[in-house]
């Protein structure tokens, strides 16, 4: 009888024992009673009926990452590819993950498998290195809808690495070499087109400025011609006026001279004739040839002109002494009008 209360109180406590269950954080149960699907365990302390009740399935409802092996894929334009991808993905619905689809990563990795290729097989292979980021929005969608009835959630899809075969790559290789040779000759004709349309800009450029100099000096050159001849002209009037008002003084001087000295006469005869020697020497003296003709008697008719004016000017000086109120006025113009004409 003691062994019976032994063996059945540590049934009891094994019971006891196995009805009692602690679910941790982010993790849920799902509980059969009698093989049909009867609750759901959140976390914290539950308890289910022994014997009667069982756990069929234990999921962390965190988000999961589930790795996609490489596999080959064919490009549009027939070009061999391996690709492998990293989903990230999580349980929204427990009941619907175990009930809805046998073995679920299984499942989900084939389902990733699938749509990698079909989405590779609309592509290029040159549009499979600069589209990635469409290809992984356009998996995400799709997984996305296609996973819902299973109550998973898939977050976010990146395509890790995409390899072409060695051919693939070689030939690539050289597609680039050649590319790059291309873009190098480009920017080297580019360079020296724009060195050609420099120089030639520079040279223009060039050639204005120093045309533009030119002009400049040369209106430079044409003022300061004027100016010059302006100033030229300036100074021979200038020099014509100095020369008529000395002309004119000297007269005034010489006929003051007669007036007061009858004498002179002789002096001015003597001067007038010096003057036209010194005339004819000074046009010898020139570097030109020339002839002169010179008619000795032109001097002493000149001097004889000049002597009549001068009697007749001593004539009226001599009436003036004796008391006659005569005015004396030697004209000037008529003897500068007798010297010419002789």
């Amino acid at each position: 009888m003691q062994w019976f209360w032994i063996i059945a109180g540590i049934f009891g406590f094994a019971t006891l024992k196995g009805s009692v269950k602690i679910v941790n954080e982010k993790n849920e149960y799902l509980i059969e009673r009698l093989g049909s699907y009867n609750r759901k365990l959140e976390p914290g302390l539950k308890f289910v009926i022994p014997v009667l009740e069982n756990i069929v399935y234990k999921e962390t409802i965190r988000e999961k990452v589930l790795d996609i092996p490489a596999q080959s894929c064919i490009t549009r334009d027939n070009v061999a590819i391996n690709v492998d991808a990293v989903v990230y993905w999580r349980i929204m619905d427990m009941y619907k993950a175990y009930y809805k689809v046998e073995n679920l990563q299984d499942a989900m990795v084939n389902l990733v498998l699938t749509q990698i290729r079909s989405e590779m097989g609309k592509l290029e292979l040159d549009q499979t290195f600069t589209a990635r980021t469409e290809i992984n929005e356009i998996l995400l969608r799709e997984l996305d809808v296609a996973t819902d009835p299973w109550g998973v959630k898939v977050t976010r899809v990146e395509l890790r690495d995409i390899v072409p075969s060695k051919a693939v790559q070689d030939s690539m290789e050289l597609q680039m070499a050649a590319e790059r040779r291309k873009r190098a000759a480009i920017l080297t004709s580019e360079g020296e087109r724009d060195a050609a349309i420099n120089s030639a800009k520079g040279k223009a450029e060039s050639q204005v400025l120093e045309a533009e100099a030119k002009k400049k000096a040369a209106i430079l050159a044409a003022e300061a011609q004027k100016q010059a001849i302006v100033l030229k002209a300036e100074a021979q009037r200038q020099e014509q006026v100095l020369k008529a008002e000395a002309t004119s003084q000297a007269m005034e001087i010489v006929t003051d001279k007669l007036n007061s000295d009858p004498k002179a006469i002789e002096s001015l005869q003597f001067l007038l004739a010096q003057n036209y020697l010194e005339m004819g020497k000074t046009i010898g003296s020139s570097e030109s040839s020339k002839v002169v003709f010179m008619d000795p008697r032109s001097l002493l008719s000149t001097i004889e002109g000049m002597r009549s004016v001068l009697s007749e000017k001593s004539e009226i000086t001599s009436n003036r002494d004796l008391g006659n109120n005569v005015d004396v006025d030697i004209d000037l113009e008529a003897i500068k009008q007798r010297y010419s004409n002789s």
